[in-house]
């Protein structure tokens, strides 16, 4: 049985999720029918009308694109509109449309991992780490009768689970001590005489966003009328994943033989390649980020990186970067110190993630569901530029 599209979103949105994304971004799914099955999925740069075309001539059942169709709100998608007669093209064919975007850019075995990966580096980290989820340690003071009880509501509710382990606690025993009024009904001991019981405290964490359901679970399931416990909110570490990938080369090369790696391992594009720094010069470190980058200079040059590979860099920051790096080197030649820069084409940055996820999407697909889906990579070339000319004026 085929899953369906809700199935395959669903899938797509654990990889990549889309809390995750930038506040500006508008990923997720512009059209299709959540119970419509999914045996063909198209993936692209951008659902340009090329690829939509391409994808409905290839009977597709899902275009799953990077690019998202409407990055700011609309009024509507009449099909005099641009945009618009693209929807309606897609819902005529049967054809949904999703995109993952800075989403996808941020996650674990996404557009920054992929590029990573094409540029052979190991030891990877991200270049602007997101926070991690928001955690609080619930603590509570339970009879030890009653200890394992409320440590399994509270694991069922949310709280417990740290990397690939559930259920994890931790449980010290003590003695509580406790005077029940005139009106109290305990669950232990009597009105006007003071108590004394062996308790547990234990000790969970758990998601900020599920603290309401494990206090509940935590309650209904403690035998005592007044419970004693204390959410205690953590520090929120970063959570490995973020904006850009930082690694190393598997050793030292030339900046002239990286840039030839990244000229092989990208699809070519009428932008090409171009290099700022000295062509002799040592890389180790590179710093990575698909589509767009100049906005993260800084955060490059945190990094260490000898080289930044990105997308559409501008004239100014591209400028001010290398007059700098060269004066922090003692030298006035913009072609010293670092970061050395290597600016490549929007969509030629975006296109490696492709691959890898379609793989991933067809044995997601076998082993949940036991059946296949087939996939296919756009190869069309999104990026805008279809000639370049050499100083003769004969295109190149």
């Amino acid at each position: 049985m085929s899953p369906t599209l809700a199935d395959v979103v669903g899938l797509l949105e654990s990889w990549f999720p889309p809390a995750t994304a930038e506040s500006w971004d508008a990923p997720g799914t512009v059209c299709g029918d959540p119970s419509a099955p999914v045996r063909k999925v198209m993936l692209a740069v951008d659902p340009t009308a090329a690829v939509v075309e391409e994808a409905l001539d290839w009977g597709a059942d899902l275009l799953f694109t990077h690019h998202p169709l409407f990055l700011r709100p609309v009024h509507s998608v009449a099909a005099t509109t641009y945009k618009g007669a693209l929807v309606h093209r897609l819902v005529r064919g049967g054809c949904a449309l999703h995109a993952a975007h800075t989403n996808a850019d941020a996650a674990e075995g996404g557009v920054a991992d992929a590029l990573a990966d094409l540029m052979g580096l190991v030891g990877t980290r991200p270049l602007v780490p997101l926070p991690g989820a928001a955690v609080d340690k619930i603590v509570v003071f339970v009879p030890v009768s009653h200890s394992e009880a409320v440590l399994d509501a509270m694991a069922a509710a949310g709280a417990g689970n740290q990397g690939a382990y559930s259920r994890a606690a931790f449980r010290v025993e003590g003695t509580g001590t406790f005077l029940p009024g005139a009106d109290a009904r305990p669950a232990i001991g009597t009105p006007g005489t003071i108590e004394s019981v062996a308790e547990h405290r234990l000790e969970m964490i758990a998601p900020r966003s599920a603290r309401a359901a494990v206090l509940r679970a935590m309650l209904a399931a403690h035998p005592y009328e007044e419970v004693a416990f204390d959410v205690i909110e953590l520090a929120v570490p970063p959570a490995g994943i973020g904006t850009g990938r930082v690694g190393e080369l598997a050793g030292p090369t030339t900046l002239r033989a990286f840039a030839q790696k990244v000229v092989d391992g990208l699809p070519h594009t009428e932008h090409g390649v171009r290099v700022a720094g000295d062509p002799d010069a040592t890389v180790r470190t590179v710093a990575v980020v698909g589509g767009a980058g100049d906005s993260l200079f800084d955060a490059v040059r945190a990094s260490g990186a000898d080289v930044y590979v990105t997308a559409d860099l501008r004239h100014h920051p591209a400028s001010e970067l290398r007059e700098r790096a060269a004066l922090e080197a003692g030298s006035s030649d913009p072609a010293t110190g670092t970061p050395y820069l290597v600016d490549v084409s929007h969509a030629a940055s975006e296109w490696p993630w492709l691959t890898g996820t379609a793989s991933r999407l067809e044995a997601a697909v076998t082993e949940r569901w036991g059946t296949t889906v087939e996939t296919r990579v756009s190869t069309l070339r999104t990026d805008p530029w279809t000639f370049r000319l050499d100083p003769s004026g004969e295109p190149q």
